[in-house]
């Protein structure tokens, strides 16, 4: 086969957010099968100074600094006709750099990591393309608007966005979705499902990473009567930023009426004004960017993830089953991870009198807990591991091709 060009919204390092996890496993995969040709967007600072990283990957590469303003987003996409996420991801020069990429490379296929990214592979290109949505992105758009949220705004976001979902998976040699859920959804959005090649990759964990025995607890939790709770995420995503406050508001005085010495640490970067606003609520601890979640996963008695808008596979809910953490759970936060209820984690409705009942029920019987959090990481070494998730992807990219040893 020939080379690869894979186009990603983000550079896929470091791997320290749910997008950016399974974009760099993808990219490494991508490597053992041939030479690889990477245009991706840098975010931030974080972002640009780990460019450097694709020089022992890639054969060659493109990331562009993503500056322009949503509100220059927003306008052009309401001159264009177009969905605000491609806006927000065009780029004069990316397109340059990849138009130059498939004149002078022997480019054999395209794979194309998130919708946005699909704009830039001209129509004209004989080869394969690949499509990882991970997730129905315009259906959350949907439900911001059904939710009440910037109702016209979101509604608009998400009917165009859905389009553009299915001109990419009728112009795809296969798109790939993160979940059977995800699947089944997107093929029911579709005029004509029968024109598209929808397959099914997971998500996977790095359980050498996510392994409690190489990490010790941080003393704050350790040292500090209990219960303790973390929340993990990027905190300006808003199904991460709605899942807190609805914690904080609802599940959270509920405990600490019965747990006054119970904390919740809320683990990751960008959190929002709206957030922060509650620095100070008593028991709540945000501690925004963090060189490292593991020591606060080691340090907790429970993980809460309780997502009221959810797509695809959550990594956070990996990572804490991988570090033998007991966690407490919506149904939408369980998509697409086949644990079993009472075994390897607590499935409840966000209801905050039953999340607290259950809790409290388990937390009762320290064991029972221990015991959870044990078989939830072997259920993620078995289903979990990025090797076997990602083995359908070598047929997608090259049919009957071989995988070099290393990347």
């Amino acid at each position: 086969m020939g080379d690869i060009l894979f186009l990603a919204h983000r550079v896929p390092f470091p791997p320290n957010r749910g997008d950016k996890i399974r974009a760099h496993h993808l990219l490494k995969r991508l490597a053992q099968l041939g030479r690889v040709h990477v245009g991706c967007f840098a975010d931030s600072e974080q972002d640009r100074g780990a460019i450097g990283e694709l020089d022992a990957v890639a054969a060659s590469h493109c990331a562009v600094d993503r500056k322009k303003p949503l509100q220059l987003a927003g306008l052009e996409a309401l001159m264009t006709g177009k969905p605000i996420s491609l806006t927000a991801f065009h780029s004069a020069r990316l397109q340059s750099w990849v138009n130059h990429t498939l004149r002078d490379q022997p480019i054999s296929t395209v794979v194309i990591f998130s919708g946005q990214m699909g704009q830039y592979v001209p129509d004209d290109f004989e080869g394969r393309v690949i499509v990882d949505l991970c997730d129905v992105d315009s259906a959350k758009f949907e439900n911001y608007a059904e939710a009440g949220e910037r109702v016209w705004l979101n509604g608009r976001e998400g009917r165009l966005l859905a389009r553009e979902e299915e001109r990419l998976a009728v112009r795809a040699d296969a798109t790939i979705l993160i979940s059977d859920a995800e699947a089944a959804l997107f093929a029911s959005r579709l005029l004509d499902a029968a024109k598209t090649h929808i397959q099914v990759i997971g998500n996977g964990i790095d359980a050498a990473f996510f392994d409690p025995k190489k990490v010790a607890p941080l003393e704050e939790l350790a040292n500090a009567p209990g219960p303790h709770f973390v929340f993990t995420g990027q905190m300006d995503y808003r199904p991460n930023e709605q899942a807190v406050l609805w914690a904080i508001n609802n599940f959270w005085p509920a405990l600490r009426a019965s747990q006054p010495d119970a904390q919740l640490h809320i683990v990751g970067r960008n959190p929002t004004p709206t957030l922060m606003q509650h620095a100070r609520t008593d028991g709540v601890r945000i501690w925004s960017e963090v060189p490292d979640v593991r020591p606060f996963l080691a340090g907790a008695d429970c993980v809460l993830a309780p997502l009221l808008i959810a797509r695809g596979v959550q990594n956070k809910v990996l990572e804490a089953m991988a570090m033998e953490k007991p966690v407490l759970l919506s149904p939408q936060a369980a998509t697409g991870i086949g644990a079993v209820n009472g075994e390897n984690w607590l499935v409840c409705e966000p209801d905050a009198s039953a999340m607290v009942a259950l809790f409290k029920e388990h937390w009762a019987d320290g064991q029972k807990l221990q015991k959870m959090g044990k078989s939830a990481r072997a259920f993620v070494m078995e289903n979990h591991d990025w090797k076997a998730a990602l083995a359908p992807l070598d047929d997608l990219v090259a049919p009957g091709g071989a995988v070099r040893d290393a990347a």
